[in-house]
């Protein structure tokens, strides 16, 4: 299968670089050609245009740092359904969203796809870049059932974990949802070791109290390490958690559910944002509470960034129990 992909960011890369280990027939794009410079060392070809790669792909991945970003690659007069409405009569080709975006304007494009001749599935991550860097990321796919049969062996190649969320936008849906837990879980936690700091606790022993107890979270193994070693890099930043935030929000306000929680969080890092700029690391909205206690969360033995140090297997689906 010659596969595309189109944005080669933090994620991204690593992604593609999955898709290039596991034995795939890569082309890959980039605003910034230097950003590919590494995947085509290892043999992954280059696309001129979206339209160029979708004209011979049998699947495009998209994994954009925005939904107006995805629709530029999709609609421009060189993007993606040109090329795939150039094709013919061949097998429809797959437009793959790895994006995180929005579940109304996916199903937008998806419908585009279709008018072309393709067919759409969106399929964002979650897990963190140090596990899409080794294949063991999770990966939530939103497609019918015969498109995500034909998309599994890549999403395994590039996940460990691969989730069939239902159809087109569920997956956007369930991964604006599990990034809002995220960031809910990161601000408690902020604010826990702040007060185990101020509480005369040492953080070590804090850290350890938390993993051990019914307080733990992935999000705590990972960046509450990150907080205390000071570098605060988990290659993840605050312009991207207000726009998670929003998403959010807007699946909320659309299905009738009033939030109480949400518009707090969405505050903290509004003002983060001015404190500190929209790119810094997002985990430095501990910061805040920092200056106000006159504290530093900081301790020993933690590293500056993480990595993922399980061996790579091999993805498999994750079947819904159904009692």
């Amino acid at each position: 299968m010659r596969v595309g992909f189109i944005g080669l960011g933090n994620v991204g890369s690593k992604l593609a670089g999955s898709l290039l280990r596991n034995g795939f027939d890569l082309v890959v794009r980039d605003l910034d050609r230097s950003a590919a410079a590494e995947l085509e060392a290892k043999g992954a070809g280059w696309a001129e245009s979206p339209a160029e790669m979708a004209a011979s792909a049998d699947m495009v991945i998209t994994c954009l740092p925005s939904p107006a970003a995805s629709a530029a690659v999709m609609e421009a007069g060189d993007g993606i359904l040109a090329g795939f409405g150039s094709r013919g009569s061949a097998e429809a080709p797959i437009w793959a969203e790895m994006s995180t975006t929005d579940e109304v304007e996916v199903r937008r494009l998806a419908g585009l796809v279709s008018a072309v001749g393709g067919v759409a599935v969106d399929c964002p991550v979650s897990g963190g870049c140090h596990r899409a860097a080794t294949g063991n990321i999770s990966i939530f796919a939103g497609c019918d059932r015969a498109t995500f049969e034909r998309a599994l062996p890549v999403l395994t190649a590039m996940g460990r974990n691969i989730l069939h969320a239902g159809g087109v936008g569920s997956a956007s849906i369930l991964k604006v949802v599990t990034n809002y837990l995220a960031t809910a879980n990161l601000v408690s936690l902020c604010e826990a070791l702040v007060t185990s700091k101020v509480a005369g606790i040492d953080l070590n022993t804090a850290y350890e109290a938390i993993r051990i107890s019914s307080g733990n979270s992935f999000v705590h193994e990972t960046e509450s390490q990150v907080i205390l070693n000071g570098s605060r890099d988990i290659n993840f930043t605050m312009d991207l958690v207000q726009k998670d935030l929003s998403l959010f929000a807007a699946v909320a306000e659309r299905a009738g559910v009033p939030l109480e929680l949400s518009p707090v969080l969405i505050d903290i890092f509004d003002d983060a944002i001015a404190r500190y700029g929209p790119r810094e690391w997002s985990p430095n909205v501990v910061r805040r509470w920092e200056e106000v206690t006159g504290v530093s969360v900081l301790a020993p033995g933690f590293p500056a960034e993480m990595i993922d140090d399980e061996p790579e297997v091999p993805g498999r689906e994750v079947v819904v129990s159904r009692g």
